[in-house]
């Protein structure tokens, strides 16, 4: 406030707002001085630093990127390998269930053929049987008709011819007998 006064006791020529030479000259070198020394260490240095910082960031950023498009093309084969194992998987069933048809049906083929042997040979045994049974019950009916003839004849039938014909007539009526039934 002291200036503003003496400003105005100097006869009211002095501006307020402009400084006096003297300080403006001082100021100034002050500046250059200060400017110089900054320029010459300090501004180098602060150059360093950011051009240090700028490709940290940039190599941080190039690096982000990098990593990205590596993840990118490990998600696109996880991806791939993911569809190829489920197509795999498909595939796999698909066979398992082929295969599974496949042995029911044989094992179905084997049963039914196994059943047939088994039932022919059963039906061969019946009939082997039933064969058999015929012959002895012919024989012993011819034993029969032979004792039972010999008895009501009187005579004896130990020729075997005459018997057989006897047995043979015997046996030709008791199935014409039994057929009439």
């Amino acid at each position: 406030m002291n200036w503003i006064l003496a400003a105005e006791g100097a006869g009211g020529n002095s501006n307020v707002l402009l400084p006096p030479t003297y300080e403006l000259i001082i100021g100034s070198i002050a500046f250059f001085v200060i400017f110089f020394a900054l320029s010459k260490f300090a501004l180098p240095n602060i150059r360093k630093t950011l051009e240090a910082r700028t490709e940290s960031i940039e190599g941080g950023i190039a690096k982000a990127e990098k990593l990205q498009q590596e993840a990118s093309i490990t998600l696109a084969q996880y991806r791939q390998q993911l569809s190829d194992a489920r197509s795999e998987a498909a595939k796999i069933r698909t066979a398992a269930e082929s295969e599974r048809t496949n042995l029911i049906s044989e094992a179905r083929n084997e049963a039914q053929t196994v059943a047939q042997t088994v039932t022919q040979q059963a039906n061969a045994q019946i009939e082997a049987e039933k064969s058999k049974a015929v012959n002895e019950l012919r024989l012993d009916v011819s034993k029969l008709a032979i004792d039972l003839a010999s008895k009501i004849v009187g005579a004896s039938l130990q020729d075997d011819a005459r018997a057989k014909a006897v047995i043979d007539q015997f046996i030709k009526d008791l199935e014409s007998a039994g057929g009439k039934r």
